[in-house]
C-alpha cells in the first residue's frame, strides 16, 4: 500500500516539476541568433568613460562594428548619426576595432571629422571576434531588452535602418 502512496507522489511531483517548466516565463538564451539576448560587454570610449550594452535596455540599439580604413564604414557614419539625433528610443555604439587602427588619435580624428555624436567604444578586448564579425560593417540590430532582431553584415541606409527599427 504504501508503495502506491510513493508511486503517486512522484508521479505527482514529476507532473508538478512539468506544469512548472511549462508555466514558467523563459529568459532568452544568450547568443548571436535572431531572438538571442545579445551578449553584454564593457568597453571603454573614445572620451576616455566605460560602457556596456546592458547600459542601454530600454532603447533599441544599432551594435556597429567599424574600422576608419573600412570605406563602407565611412559611408554609413553619417546615417548612423542621423537616426541617433532623429530617435530618442534609438542609440548607436560604435565598437571600432581598435587593434587594426593606427592609434586611439587617429580614430578620434575620423569621429572629429565625420562630427559623430554617438558613442565610440574602443575594442582592444576582441569583442568583435566575441560577436563573431568577420566582415565590417557589421551591425547588430537589438530591440529594447537586448535580444538581436538581425544582424547586417553590410552597409546600412538610413532608409534601411528605419525599415528594421520599423521607424
Amino acid at each position: 500500500m504504501w508503495k502506491k502512496g510513493i508511486a503517486s507522489a512522484v508521479l505527482l511531483l514529476l507532473i508538478g516539476l512539468l506544469v512548472w517548466n511549462l508555466l514558467e516565463p523563459k529568459e532568452p538564451a544568450i547568443g548571436l541568433e535572431n531572438g538571442d539576448q545579445a551578449p553584454d560587454f564593457e568597453l571603454k570610449t573614445l572620451d576616455g568613460q566605460t560602457a556596456s550594452l546592458s547600459d542601454y535596455q530600454g532603447k533599441k540599439v544599432l551594435v556597429n562594428f567599424w574600422a576608419t580604413w573600412c570605406k563602407p564604414c565611412r559611408t554609413e557614419m553619417p546615417d548612423l548619426d542621423a537616426i541617433r539625433s532623429e530617435y530618442d528610443q534609438v542609440e548607436v555604439l560604435a565598437v571600432n576595432l581598435t587593434t587594426t587602427e593606427k592609434s586611439v588619435d587617429h580614430v578620434a580624428a575620423f569621429a572629429d571629422e565625420l562630427k559623430l555624436s554617438f558613442p565610440i567604444l574602443l575594442d582592444q578586448k576582441g569583442i568583435q571576434a566575441r560577436y563573431q564579425v568577420l566582415s565590417y560593417p557589421t551591425t547588430y540590430i537589438l530591440d529594447e531588452k537586448g535580444r538581436i532582431m538581425s544582424v547586417k553584415h553590410q552597409m546600412l541606409t538610413k532608409k534601411e535602418i528605419e525599415q528594421e527599427l520599423d521607424l
